[in-house]
């Protein structure tokens, strides 16, 4: 039984609010998902966009796909003009992709207020586009726009559209839930109202949702479950409103939840670097709780969870995360017991197994600096370098010790606000005062520390402050605030977070600025 994944990232999913791909992007896009073992890439819409029609003349000779096929998308004829005559029917044979999915009307109403034309015209249209289509040697998909709010609405017409197609020669029937509207079991009753009506074999059929009621993936399996074999997603559910279908997660619980094998051997476990790689190319930051992908898809908090896995991952995993190219991750909060701690410290290369003392005393410091405001489920290098401190044969050299600091905020005459900052610290031995200016007092804080740092440690021109997210909590007394400071630093081909918290944020700031380099420089001499 063979099963066609079609993708529309770079069509539908490039509707999505945000989102402007360039041809290079286009490209690069195409290139990952047939790494991942699509079967098919819907390009785009030659003719109509020109970005799109320069995809296509690239992709000819700059594409060499593995396992898709390109499908240019398009309309039917319009109405009243020749197929032969029609310039969008001809940019799409121009495009010479070796499939083509049209768009048409399967909604009555739609075709006499949108289309403003006859239901006999649109018909003949569908008929007319695909057999000048399937005459020129192109594969025709046709996409039923509209189908199954049109099909609640007038049944016979959309069977009729249905009929039209297929006779026509059309490959698959599309059945769009193009409003997003549907629920898995209207979408399921729609398709076995229609086999009944036209006799028209559920595989003949393909699947099109929108997310607009959180159900697309839903809908999506029930079609399949339904006996439709072609189904369509975009990459990380991007698309107009809410999205589409999340290719990845209808992927994954077809071949996962159902043991249906639509993808080749070794391309699923593709998947996460696949869904990163296209949301990088989009600019939009990876959904941390995407199903499957999500860097959260498998990150346990709770004590409970930690113990259970400890014994068996599986106990709390739905599946091996490896399996999509995840990995399982253990959060250090407040919630955490010794078992946490335990599979925490030995995933960043600690084992605590045999010193119950130290894990004790792990436990209790996060319980306690928890309990004030610190959180080290998203900074595993503070979280690292605590553990560390606790073991005597692994504890962190410490790079300086701290004299003392001050930052100066200076607004002057002519509107500027200058931040300079001073550190005095002692370094192997050496007393070294330090000062500079930055664009706000933590930049100031951060340069000067490393000028007073850069003779003894010249590894810190490779650290980069990648990103810096500041939090106000609620404090004990109800209306103290305490700070809490996230650091994100690269270096070395690496990235680390840490973290620190204090009423003020210049000094919760330079907790995590010290844990930053602290834990770079360590790692540096490993």
């Amino acid at each position: 039984m063979t099963y066609q994944v079609y993708d529309t990232t770079l069509r539908d999913g490039a509707q999505r609010e945000g989102i402007s791909y360039s041809v290079v992007d286009k490209l690069a896009v195409a290139r990952l998902l047939d790494e991942f073992g699509v079967g098919f890439i819907e390009g785009g819409w030659p003719g109509a966009v020109p970005k799109d029609t320069e995809f296509f003349r690239r992709a000819r000779t700059e594409l060499d796909l593995r396992h898709a096929l390109l499908v240019a998308f398009g309309a039917t004829r319009k109405a009243g003009v020749a197929v032969a005559d029609d310039p969008q029917v001809r940019a799409l044979l121009d495009a010479e992709t070796p499939a083509i999915a049209l768009v048409a009307k399967a909604d009555l109403r739609h075709v006499e207020r949108a289309l403003r034309t006859t239901p006999a015209e649109n018909l003949a249209m569908i008929r007319d586009t695909v057999a000048h289509l399937v005459a020129e040697g192109r594969r025709v998909f046709v996409d039923g726009e509209h189908f199954f709010d049109g099909y609640r609405a007038d049944p016979a017409y959309g069977a009729a559209v249905v009929e039209t197609a297929l006779d026509a020669g059309a490959e698959v029937m599309v059945l769009c839930d193009t409003n997003g509207g549907m629920l898995p079991s209207q979408v399921t009753a729609a398709i076995a109202d229609l086999t009944a009506r036209t006799g028209v074999g559920p595989e003949r059929l393909g699947i099109h949702c929108q997310n607009d009621t959180a159900c697309a993936v839903a809908n999506t399996i029930a079609a399949v479950e339904a006996g439709v074999r072609h189904f369509q997603g975009t990459a990380n559910g991007y698309g107009e409103r809410p999205g589409n279908a999340d290719i990845f997660a209808v992927v994954a619980n077809l071949q996962l939840k159902l043991g249906i094998p639509v993808l080749p051997d070794g391309c699923l476990e593709q998947m996460v670097r696949v869904s990163h790689a296209i949301a990088e190319i989009a600019n939009i930051a990876p959904d941390t709780h995407q199903a499957y992908a999500g860097a959260a898809a498998f990150a346990h908090k709770a004590g409970l969870h930690a113990s259970a896995i400890k014994v068996d991952p599986l106990l709390y995993n739905h599946v091996d995360p490896a399996v999509v190219g995840n990995d399982m991750r253990i959060l250090v909060t407040e919630m955490a017991g010794r078992a946490s701690i335990e599979l925490k410290s030995r995933e960043l290369g600690l084992d605590l197994a045999g010193r119950p003392e130290t894990l004790s005393r792990v436990t209790n410091r996060v319980k306690e600096l928890e309990a004030g405001g610190w959180s080290f489920e998203a900074a595993d290098a503070s979280f690292e370098l605590l553990v560390r401190s606790e073991l005597p044969d692994r504890a962190p050299a410490k790079p300086f010790t701290l004299e003392s600091y001050r930052v100066i905020v200076e607004h002057r005459e002519d509107g500027a606000v200058v931040s300079e900052a001073t550190v005095k610290i002692r370094v192997r031995g050496e007393r070294v005062i330090a000062t500079a200016e930055g664009n706000g007092p933590v930049n100031a804080l951060d340069e000067a520390l490393r000028a007073g740092l850069a003779r003894h440690y010249p590894e810190l021109r490779d650290f980069g402050l990648a990103d810096y997210k500041v939090r106000i909590l609620e404090g004990s007394q109800g209306t103290g605030a305490v700070t809490r400071v996230l650091v994100e630093t690269t270096g070395a081909g690496r990235d680390w977070t840490t973290v620190g918290v204090h009423p003020n944020v210049v000094e919760a700031s330079w907790h995590a600025l010290v844990d930053a380099l602290t834990y770079g420089l360590d790692r540096a001499h490993v």
